[in-house]
């Protein structure tokens, strides 16, 4: 028995690619729910959760209850990647990066020691603002992780 097809959800609260996943996933066929903590724009196709404000996690924890196997988590939010592959679901990194089970524990503790770094002092800013390429690998990947489901599950 085939398993319906793969939903996409997207962490949406600053997301920058919400309108590349869009494309993608009309060309698939595939639902895509956006969840944030407050309204936005989204095409008539696509469903748009708000989460209570006030609970800065909120998002992430709609995403983890609600996101099953073979499902896809778009989130550049680290402890979220971390939630959705315990959920069997697979996880791509808004700059193209996929998080998997072998490479989920670097991202964490990369996390911690950056917040560390910064808490001290000792390192300042964020990630690099996302350019062409970035988008570019975010849309090869995606499409790599989708056909990879769609061969899953015709086997």
């Amino acid at each position: 028995m085939m398993k319906t097809m793969p939903h996409i959800f997207i962490d949406g609260d600053g997301c920058p690619v919400k309108d590349e996943v869009y494309r993608v996933a009309e060309r698939y066929k595939l639902g895509v729910t956006v969840v944030a903590n407050k309204a936005m724009n989204v095409p008539g196709n696509v469903k748009m959760i708000v989460v209570r404000s006030g609970h800065l996690d909120a998002a992430d924890d709609w995403i983890a209850e609600n996101v099953s196997s073979d499902d896809i988590v778009i989130t550049a939010d680290i402890p979220l990647a971390d939630r959705s592959l315990k959920k069997g679901a697979k996880v791509l990194g808004t700059t193209g990066e996929e998080f998997t089970e072998d490479n989920i524990g670097d991202f964490l503790a990369t996390r911690e020691l950056m917040q560390t770094l910064r808490q001290t002092g000792e390192a300042r800013g964020g990630p690099p603002p996302m350019d062409k390429k970035d988008r570019s690998r975010f849309l090869g990947k995606l499409d790599q992780i989708i056909q990879a489901i769609q061969r899953k599950q015709k086997a």
